[in-house]
């Protein structure tokens, strides 16, 4: 697996894991509050991006924590934080079931122990759009289920460009199909209580896709866990609004 590692040497990891979309690029707006105190892992996820390749069959959110643990071997890093974000978040959990010993601190963002109603229907909405009306309609699309209104108007060109961008690189729709497979498979409920690293489980109120009472349930059944929560900012509040997270973020990596 391709990845990269920045920030200060010597210093403790924390691997970034994207969402759906599965680009490194995701955490931008973390990186540099990151790397002034850790050793940053970006990647992208396998599938997507600069590890681009077609998915097996039956891929699942399993293969995905494995290649995490592939990525620690090679930077030779026995445990790390972990930051991840909705399908990212599940990633976490199932590092924290399969390989407890490699999770430091975890911090699952507007993601889920189980898919919610509601984010399987938007789904199924965007998998129409897909089908129907090809990459570019799905892409072009993604920004309504990520962002709130009024960060859409006042970013238009650059949501245009993301946009250009993103049909440019997409993934592929067999590709995304079985990740979103993958997510929609993934049940950790019963296994929630056995997963002990520190936990901040952040969530915005607005967030179109993922209600952010499954943040909440996170929190209930997680043993050492505690919940953050933005107003506003929409399923990409780390983007939108990234200062006042940051600040939380760093506040509980650091916590001793």
């Amino acid at each position: 697996m391709k990845h990269e590692i920045t920030g200060k040497p010597g210093t403790e990891a924390v691997v970034l894991s994207a969402g759906l979309g599965g680009a490194a690029a995701f955490w931008a707006p973390q990186r540099a509050a990151l790397e002034e105190h850790f050793q940053v892992i970006a990647f992208d996820q396998r599938g997507t991006g600069r590890n681009a390749a077609p998915l097996p069959e039956g891929y699942t959110i399993g293969h995905m924590a494995d290649d995490v643990v592939e990525v620690l071997d090679a930077a030779r890093i026995e445990r790390a934080h972990f930051l991840g974000h909705a399908l990212g978040g599940l990633v976490g959990l199932e590092l924290a079931r399969r390989h407890p010993s490699r999770l430091a601190r975890f911090v699952p963002v507007n993601a889920w122990a189980k898919v919610e109603r509601h984010s399987e229907r938007c789904f199924d909405i965007r998998i129409g759009i897909l089908k129907s009306q090809g990459p570019a309609a799905y892409v072009a699309a993604q920004p309504l289920f990520l962002h709130t209104a009024p960060y859409m108007a006042a970013h238009y060109e650059k949501l245009d460009a993301e946009i250009a961008h993103g049909t440019a690189h997409f993934q592929g729709e067999a590709n995304l199909l079985k990740r979103i497979g993958a997510l929609r498979a993934f049940d950790a409920r019963a296994d929630l209580a056995t997963i002990t690293a520190p936990t901040l489980v952040a969530a915005s109120r607005d967030d179109l896709l993922v209600p952010w009472t499954a943040s909440q349930a996170l929190v209930e059944g997680l043993p050492n866990a505690r919940l953050w929560i933005t107003e506003t900012g929409g399923h990409a509040f780390t983007v939108e609004q990234p200062e006042p997270f940051n600040a939380v973020l760093i506040d509980f990596l650091l916590e001793r």
